[in-house]
């Protein structure tokens, strides 16, 4: 198979909501060409008229990529329409399987020229919030390679982002709860993200410049996640909370 074909694959998955085999059972990617196969894929959501509206960070826990065997952060795009609002109900009829897992998100006020440290990152990032990211593996029954899931847009599906707060708030240990129809089922703490979220911020710039892609004022960074990811079905409430950064909810219908 070509690398457009892959995509074209992956894409209409999403589409349909409808699971395909795993990519590494009928061809080896390296991680080059994994990455090449999520532009590719984001490609097409692009001539859809989606826009793309910042970065996704995985495996930003070190048991993670410990587990999965690797020495660096993956990272996916995302899309204006992957972004949903308080209110607004998640139709999961439109995801294979999806969970929800908490985060951190930063917000750029500057376009990314350079890998940011502690010395400028608030020249780039003015705003945090408390974030719920929808994951969605397109890989029948949620398993996968590594390069599967970077060519997958490393599961990346939706996104609710919270009230944004100054930098000033005390987030990078706050304690993050997972609620699903009001009963606490994960509990962790942001500090799992790397250490410091904000650490998130860095690698992404890093990233970002590696690849040659763009982070632009006003797109966003999903920071990683600070609990393991639950699995929702139509009918559920999910709610995060955080004494610093509050709380956001969504419906799943």
């Amino acid at each position: 198979m070509t690398l457009g074909k892959i995509a074209e694959l992956l894409d209409n998955a999403a589409l349909e909501a409808e699971a395909i085999e795993q990519i590494s059972k009928q061809r080896i990617l390296s991680l080059e060409e994994s990455y090449a196969v999520q532009g590719l894929s984001l490609a097409r959501r692009y001539k859809r008229l989606e826009q793309f509206s910042g970065i996704k960070l995985g495996f930003t826990s070190k048991a993670k990529m410990e587990q999965m065997g690797v020495h660096d952060l993956i990272w996916g795009r995302l899309t204006d329409r992957m972004q949903y609002i308080e209110d607004e109900q998640l139709d999961s009829s439109q995801f294979i399987h999806p969970r929800a897992e908490p985060e951190i998100a930063f917000r750029l006020s500057a376009d990314i020229d350079k890998i940011l440290d502690r010395t400028n990152v608030s020249q780039y990032i003015d705003a945090v919030s408390l974030a719920i990211e929808i994951i969605d593996s397109r890989y029948k029954n949620f398993k996968f390679s590594l390069e599967d899931v970077i060519a997958d847009n490393c599961s990346s599906a939706g996104y609710i982002l919270g009230e944004w707060h100054e930098l000033s708030t005390p987030y990078a240990k706050t304690p993050i709860s997972l609620f699903v129809n009001d009963e606490c089922i994960q509990s962790g703490n942001a500090s799992a993200i790397l250490g410091d979220p904000l650490q998130s911020v860095f690698e992404a710039s890093r990233l970002v410049i590696e690849n040659g892609e763009s982070l632009e004022a006003g797109h966003i960074i999903l920071a990683g996640a600070a609990t393991a990811a639950v699995h929702i079905k139509a009918g559920d409430k999910i709610k995060a909370k955080s004494p610093d950064l509050g709380m956001i909810e969504l419906e799943i219908i």
